[in-house]
């Protein structure tokens, strides 16, 4: 059974005690109830881990740091997700089972159908919610890398960027010609990056399309079924681990 995985956002020393945060201490005391002495894993998001021994003395939690693992979890591609913000708790999901199956990053996009709009301290709030989510999932699928979950955009301000490392980017798009497995058989090889579009419940806007279009970016169809929005990124992204053997 897997070690329980807790982050630590403090530069982390094999070799050293190191108090608990108390947030760490209270997952790992009250919540998993854990006791003195057993084996547990931390790391910092800086890469690799660390195994630890826990001492518990009353209420207060300190690690005893062994020898860094330098093991990784993440994708040999580059896979970010721009998703336009879905209605209600949709988003909490995506952030979650994306950072599962090895996006590198999430974008949240305000798109111009999307149901939810955030902005003040609503948007700060639900910021650092997803954020909390994408260390929680990373605890627990093993990554050791925690994927950014950037401040919400515009898609004519993401778009208007420069795709990062040269990322190839794509729209997931119901009514493409295009399918997403013929797209990539034309591939001589697998692209290093990938910036990957999904669009809220009530799909892109035609002025979104136009945009998209503009900027390059490739539509493609996955399948003949239609996903739900919060479907859509997980299971694209699967699709092109598989697809390209990153997994």
């Amino acid at each position: 059974m897997p070690l329980p995985r807790f982050h630590v956002d403090l530069p982390l020393q094999a070799g050293t005690r190191l108090a608990l945060p108390d947030p760490v201490a209270h997952h790992a005391l009250r919540v998993l109830r854990l006791r003195d002495g057993e084996e547990i894993v931390l790391f910092d998001g800086r890469g690799g881990q660390y195994p630890a021994r826990l001492e518990v003395d009353g209420r207060q939690a300190m690690a005893l740091l062994g020898a860094h693992d330098p093991r990784e979890a993440e994708l040999p591609g580059r896979i970010v997700l721009a998703q336009a913000i879905p209605s209600g708790d949709k988003m909490d999901w995506v952030v979650e089972k994306a950072v599962e199956v090895g996006a590198a990053a999430v974008q949240p996009l305000a798109a111009a159908r999307s149901v939810l709009r955030l902005s003040g301290e609503r948007l700060e709030k639900r910021l650092r919610h997803w954020r909390r989510i994408a260390v929680a999932a990373s605890e627990q699928c093993g990554r050791n890398r925690i994927p950014e979950v950037a401040e919400p955009l515009t898609p004519q301000q993401w778009l208007d960027r420069p795709p990062a490392g040269g990322a190839v980017r794509l729209l997931c798009d119901p009514d493409a010609d295009l399918r997403l497995t013929d797209w990539a058989a034309t591939l001589a090889s697998p692209p290093t990056a990938i910036e990957l579009l999904v669009g809220p419940e009530g799909g892109w806007s035609d002025e979104e399309y136009a945009l998209a279009r503009h900027h390059g970016v490739r539509m493609l169809r996955f399948g003949d079924r239609i996903l739900r929005t919060e479907t859509a990124g997980t299971a694209l992204i699967s699709a092109l681990s598989a697809k390209f053997a990153w997994v």
